[in-house]
């Protein structure tokens, strides 16, 4: 590829018919959650709702939420593109449309989707678009994926929230966060999972805006 398609690749989405191949069998096959042990593999308990969200680099977004009780398990991955089956080198690329998200599996009898949402909406700033800090790139933008209309009813309602609270405090900027009905998702490699509980000192560029999510 060449530098300046690389270049390209940063700041634009890959349209489908340029984007890469991909493969027909996952990658990975994750097994237990490193922190809790749970199993990170489907199927879940009866009950358990996934929330699937982006919050760029993927390592520390998934640290924020692992430890929430009510949070069964959380698994990062790739989602919101068009390759089948990428690895994180395709993805870095920018050619799979792809952003790098953490399914975060949970009891809604313990843990409310709007309560989810405000630790999103408040551990990254949600009007970079393509980019999160230092990160730069399509694979880094702010996004959230829920399985039915009501549950993205409730997420374009905290949205409007948080929105209102950034040009309270006065950062009007326009929140760009991709929001809409599940995509499919594909396993991150295993050393990607739980990154940061094996690697403690390991990278995180997750910094949020300092605005408070008001809650219902």
């Amino acid at each position: 590829m060449s530098f300046m398609r690389m270049l390209s690749a940063k700041y634009s989405m890959v349209p489908e018919e340029q984007a890469l191949k991909g493969r027909d069998t996952p990658i990975v096959q994750p097994s237990r959650h490193f922190v809790n042990g749970n199993p990170i593999n489907p199927p879940y308990p009866d009950g358990m709702k996934v929330l699937v969200i982006g919050m760029g680099c993927f390592w520390g977004a998934e640290r924020a939420f692992w430890s929430i009780p009510g949070v069964y398990v959380t698994a990062v991955g790739y989602a919101g593109g068009y390759t089948p089956n990428p690895t994180y080198q395709e993805v870095c690329t920018g050619q799979t449309g792809h952003t790098e998200v953490v399914a975060v599996v949970y009891d809604p009898s313990k843990v409310s989707l709007d309560d989810l949402l405000s630790v999103f909406w408040e551990k990254h700033d949600p009007t970079q678009g393509f980019k999160q800090g230092n990160d730069i790139g399509t694979q880094y933008r702010s996004a959230i994926y829920v399985d039915t209309p009501e549950e993205l009813e409730v997420v374009e309602v905290s949205k409007a929230r948080y929105q209102a609270a950034l040009k309270e405090a006065g950062r009007p900027t326009a929140i760009t966060t991709e929001i809409g009905l599940s995509k499919p998702f594909y396993f991150a490699e295993d050393d990607h999972q739980q990154y940061l509980a094996k690697n403690p000192n390991g990278y995180c560029g997750l910094g949020g805006t300092g605005v408070s999510c008001p809650l219902p």
